[in-house]
């Protein structure tokens, strides 16, 4: 009985084992599927006085975006970008300026904006970030 009993305990262990097994591994395809997934967003940024706007370009790693720049952009400013797997978008513009500046930015995604801030002041970092649509 002790043996039937054992051969029983040993056949769920492997049937659960192998379950998890294929439940880990739709999971990390489902991962890498999204990984590998890319989306578009635009940015927009409007205001005055502003030296220098950073964003997410779409190059670097997911959890390590290369940072793009452009210094004194002209305003209104707009770029569209593709953006890969759960990679943030996120758009920075930055003024220093004694008078106050005034900053607005935007992330649209599919005609819909998915971020939007504001600032005033003496010195404004002003920044918009968006979780990818692929991750949620």
């Amino acid at each position: 009985m002790k043996r039937t009993l054992r051969a029983a305990v040993c056949s769920v262990a492997v049937a659960g084992l192998a379950l998890g097994l294929t439940a880990c591994s739709e999971a990390v395809d489902q991962v890498d599927k999204a990984v590998d997934e890319t989306y578009e967003v635009t940015y927009e940024v409007t205001g005055k006085n502003i030296d220098s706007i950073e964003f997410h370009g779409g190059g670097g790693k997911a959890m390590e975006p290369k940072i793009e720049s452009v210094s004194k952009p002209e305003l209104p400013w707009k770029k569209t970008v593709t953006l890969r797997g759960i990679m943030p978008a996120a758009v920075m513009p930055v003024a220093a300026d004694p008078e106050g500046s005034q900053i607005t930015c935007k992330i649209i995604h599919k005609g819909k904006v998915i971020e939007e801030q504001s600032t005033k002041g003496l010195v404004s970092a002003g920044g918009c970030t968006a979780e990818s649509p692929v991750a949620g």
